[in-house]
């Protein structure tokens, strides 16, 4: 960086996280930045677009004020770009004063349980990307024909799942659910959507917005046995010193325990206290094999479920994961397998030794872990902005050198999607959606999407 042009900084990732991030940088001038939003799809917003459910789409009026951030001066979008495949990481620190990493959680965690790799037993993020319209997962085929489909977790992504295999037709097509998703789960054989949480009422994650759209299904019952509402006296003392949110989630439990089923064509089951310890079938799951917990308070004050002896088999014909996202590791930047996030302090992200390496910052999942909602990575973001700029002005920053990002990538034959790419994409998506009464038909492949941005 020199006192002629501004801070040259490299943002990857085109989620909430990096969209807070590039606003930060450039809204201010002490000192001035220039932000090149370097992302793998031809797309923006991540998991705004590809990841909140299609039947919110109060969630994704986020995306105005990112594109607000992408029209201001100094700001650039370079889709279809993937970071550790047609450009590495040096070369990223090569080409640029600073580095901030907002790539999130990118798979998803595993039960480690015995047939969990069987055909039909799915990571909940899959179902989320396919119905979502994401390219990478739109050759996925989900056999729904089964009467009975099993959620495995106790957080908003399975009660999203839930939610969505319970929607009508009438329900989906107001929706972007992508036309494939809303054909088969509106034809689906599922009765019964089994929902597991591993601990009780009391510690599930879920909020109450979404647990109360539970109850509120056209074509599905919710179902809650009261005695899974019985609680134990830790979970007593919990409930009573927690906060609003999930004080009102009990609530909205017991209410739902008390109705009386209305005898709708599916069902949602929320059951407590149930974790899976094996899935079982000859070609494709059958069932999944439960035990029944108790819970206890470990010596740090934390409620944890401890199996016991009772055992239970759930037949099912499909099972989807929902235990949480981890990171994923990009050639030569630090990382720490066991968090799944990049090693930082504050945002700066930190060699083997626990020092900060100059001019690579992190943002966001890969930061923190996925927690929060998608306003936490507002703060997150600017946390580790400032620390950037604090950085900048005392002089530690690595000077880029006079390259640019574009003729590499020319060099290397990759179509680069700028941010009329995306435009143009969005207004055809918009436009195909209008016609219909929907918010958007989303392009769902590669070519599709490369072509229109070429255009």
């Amino acid at each position: 960086m020199s006192a002629s042009r501004p801070l040259r900084v490299a943002v990857v990732g085109s989620g909430p996280a990096a969209f807070y991030a590039a606003g930060h940088l450039l809204v201010g001038d002490d000192p001035p930045a220039a932000v090149d939003m370097i992302e793998r799809l031809p797309t923006p917003w991540g998991l705004v677009r590809l990841g909140v459910a299609p039947d919110h789409p109060k969630l994704k009026e986020v995306s105005r004020a990112y594109e607000k951030i992408a029209q201001r001066p100094g700001f650039r979008f370079l889709g279809n770009v993937e970071v550790g495949k047609v450009v590495e990481h040096d070369e990223l620190m090569r080409l640029y004063d600073a580095v901030v990493y907002a790539v999130g959680a990118q798979t998803d965690r595993q039960l480690g349980i015995p047939g969990e790799d069987l055909p039909g037993s799915w990571a909940a993020t899959e179902l989320v990307a396919w119905y979502n319209g994401h390219p990478d997962y739109q050759h996925l085929s989900f056999d729904l024909s089964g009467e009975r489909a099993v959620v495995i977790g106790n957080g908003n992504v399975a009660l999203d799942v839930a939610r969505m295999l319970a929607l009508t037709r009438e329900e989906l097509e107001p929706t972007d659910t992508t036309d494939p998703a809303i054909e088969a789960i509106a034809e689906s054989g599922i009765r019964e959507i089994v929902v597991l949480g591993r601990r009780g009422p009391v510690q599930a994650a879920w909020t109450p917005t979404e647990l109360h759209e539970m109850g509120e299904l056209a074509g599905a019952d919710i179902l809650v046995d009261p005695v899974d509402l019985e609680l134990d006296s830790a979970s007593e003392a919990e409930l009573a010193a927690a906060s609003n949110i999930v004080q009102r989630n009990v609530e909205i439990l017991r209410d739902f325990a008390a109705r009386e089923p209305a005898g709708k064509w599916r069902a949602v089951r929320l059951r407590f206290r149930a974790s899976p310890v094996a899935m079982f079938g000859e070609e494709k799951v059958e069932s999944v094999e439960i035990v029944r917990n108790r819970l206890e308070v470990d010596s740090a004050g934390r409620v944890r479920a401890m199996p016991t002896d009772e055992r239970e088999v759930i037949p099912c014909g499909i099972v989807f994961r929902s235990v949480g996202y981890h990171g994923v590791p990009l050639p030569g930047v630090p990382f720490d397998e066991a968090m799944g996030t990049m090693p930082n302090a504050s945002g700066r992200v930190l060699d083997a030794s626990g020092a900060p390496i100059p001019g690579l910052y992190a943002a966001g999942w890969i930061k923190r872990g996925p927690t929060g909602v998608i306003g936490t990575n507002k703060k997150d973001a600017t946390e580790t902005v400032e620390r950037l700029l604090e950085d900048a002005r005392a002089g530690v920053l690595p000077t880029a050198d006079s390259g640019r990002i574009e003729d590499l990538l020319a060099e290397r034959g990759i179509q680069l999607v700028m941010y009329p790419g995306w435009e143009a994409i969005d207004a055809l998506e918009r436009a195909r959606g209008e016609k219909l009464g929907r918010p958007r038909v989303k392009l769902r492949t590669w070519d599709e999407l490369l072509k229109v941005a070429r255009g």
